[in-house]
């Protein structure tokens, strides 16, 4: 079953739900804020998808950062402030299988089947 990592209240993440509710895709959901995010699922999150491509560096999150944070960071800095701040995660996250999926656009889902 897939499962869709996602926040609530975020406009793309309801998008996503739309397409897989429209399609009949049985999947679950995990919101990160409601759910929480554990070092184990990052950990399994990075496993499948780089960190360059998860860190949403366009968020008020990032944006509201220290300087000093994002000008020292690396990857274990990275997780660290991912953990303490789980939006700093692209969303949503399609999992289905090894394969992850960063981030929604019209169409992105049309090879699932139902």
């Amino acid at each position: 079953m897939l499962t869709l990592y996602m926040i609530k209240n975020c406009d793309t993440c309801r998008k996503a739900l739309k397409a897989l509710d429209s399609r009949g895709i049985p999947f679950k959901t995990h919101d990160l804020r409601e759910d929480g995010l554990s070092a184990a699922l990052l950990e399994h999150i990075l496993h499948r998808v780089p960190l360059v491509e998860v860190l949403n560096k366009r968020s008020k999150t990032w944006r509201d950062l220290p300087q000093a944070d994002k000008d020292t960071l690396d990857s274990n800095s990275a997780r660290q402030l991912i953990m303490q701040y789980p939006t700093l995660l692209k969303r949503p996250l399609l999992e289905n299988g090894n394969e992850i999926r960063v981030g929604y656009r019209e169409g992105d889902y049309d090879d699932l089947k139902g």
